[in-house]
């Protein structure tokens, strides 16, 4: 774990690259970016992708997280280069000036730096079915959310191929979603297992497009 800041990693050019190619394919045009300036590791932007018709939603996916490979340990079969996403309701308030700290409703974007900045502030990986909650006792992300950790998902809401941005030269990145959880459904991932969360998530039809007054299937 590091304990100070550590300045970012400059970013790879043919991964920067890579995911705005993958952005522009898969989800459509990129309204605007949240860019970092001053990093801690790696500098996670985040780029918000405008609702269309197909997609009646804003994407926010972030780029930056692939600059470092995770510590994966041997015998998984995973990429160690790994980027992030969800999605908002078209109404949701994000503001272009945001700081990311003052605003209740900034909170998804939050959450995004911070998942992935974890693998590589802790020398660790995440992958799919990974929890990770909102401290130790885990707290609701803002006071008017009731949500209290996520879940890394495979997304639902595109093709298989979107799942996964080449690189080339055979380096894959895997784009996995984030799905905030209510305490019952960390609950369940804790005492049950993965197999019963997905049972939960499958039985409210969860996916990555974050349903803000949803209720806990558990």
């Amino acid at each position: 774990m590091h304990d100070g800041f550590v300045p970012a990693h400059g970013p790879q050019q043919g991964f920067a690259e890579a995911i705005d190619r993958h952005i522009e394919e898969h989800f459509g045009p990129v309204e605007f970016v949240y860019h970092e300036i001053a990093s801690h590791l790696v500098g996670v932007h985040v780029y918000v992708v405008a609702p269309t018709e197909e997609r009646p939603y804003r994407t926010l996916i972030t780029s930056g997280m692939s600059v470092l490979p995770m510590t994966v340990p041997e015998g998984h079969d995973i990429s160690p280069y790994a980027e992030l996403m969800l999605c908002l309701p078209a109404d949701w308030p994000l503001s272009r000036l945001t700081g990311l700290h003052d605003d209740p409703t900034d909170w998804p974007l939050r959450v995004l730096k911070q998942v992935a900045r974890l693998p590589h502030e802790y020398g660790t990986w995440i992958g799919e079915w990974h929890s990770v909650p909102n401290g130790d006792p885990a707290q609701p992300y803002a006071t008017d959310t009731p949500f209290t950790g996520v879940v890394l998902t495979p997304m639902l809401r595109v093709p298989p191929e979107a799942r996964t941005i080449a690189v080339g030269g055979g380096t894959r990145i895997a784009l996995l979603a984030l799905i905030p959880l209510h305490p019952e459904e960390i609950a369940v991932k804790v005492e049950r297992g993965t197999d019963a969360l997905i049972e939960v998530l499958d039985r409210g039809r969860v996916t990555e497009l974050l349903e803000p007054r949803r209720p806990s299937y558990a």
